[in-house]
C-alpha cells in the first residue's frame, strides 16, 4: 500500500495512553494548514495491519485538528517487533484500534509514567527474561495455562 493513500483510520495504535504534557507542546507548534514542519510519523506493516511505531502524540495532535492524512514514513529500523506486536495487541483488546480511540487516554504525566512507561518497562523485562531462559517457557502457552 502506497503510504499517500494511508489515512488515520488506516493505522492501528502501539500505543495506548497520550501524555497530556506531551500533546500540550505538539498543540504549540503544529498547524494543520501547514505541515511542512510536521516530522513524518513512522508506521510498519506488522502481521496484516499498518501500525504506527512512533509519533502518536502528533497523529493524535492531527486526529484532534480534522486531518484525516498526515505525513508518513515506513519505519526501517531495527526495532523489537515482538514487543511492537504485543504493545498492538494490547491496544486491541483494550478497543483501540485507530488513533481516535485515544481520546477518553490522555492522561497526566504522573498517569503515564504509570500506565503506559511503566507497562512498557514490564514487558520489556518479561520479554528479556523469556528470551534469556527460553527452556523455562517452553511449557507455557501464554494464556497463563500450561499446555
Amino acid at each position: 500500500m502506497e503510504l499517500s493513500g494511508l489515512k488515520l483510520s488506516d493505522i492501528h495504535p502501539s500505543q495506548f495512553y497520550i501524555s497530556l504534557e506531551k500533546l500540550r507542546q505538539v498543540e504549540k507548534w503544529f498547524r494543520p494548514d501547514d505541515l511542512s514542519h510536521f516530522e513524518p510519523v513512522p508506521v510498519k506493516r506488522l502481521n496484516g495491519r499498518i501500525i504506527f511505531t512512533d509519533g502518536h502524540t502528533r497523529a493524535f495532535a492531527a486526529y484532534r485538528k480534522g486531518l484525516a492524512k498526515i505525513p508518513l514514513v515506513w519505519d526501517e529500523d531495527e526495532l523489537d517487533w515482538e514487543a511492537y506486536q504485543l504493545c498492538a495487541d494490547a491496544c486491541s483488546s483494550r478497543g483501540i484500534h485507530t488513533i481516535s480511540d485515544l481520546q477518553d487516554r490522555v492522561v497526566d504525566a504522573d498517569v503515564y509514567q504509570h500506565l503506559w512507561n511503566d507497562w512498557c518497562d514490564t514487558l520489556h523485562e518479561i520479554l528479556a527474561l523469556r528470551r534469556s531462559r527460553p527452556s523455562l517457557y517452553s511449557d507455557y502457552n501464554g494464556n497463563g495455562d500450561e499446555s
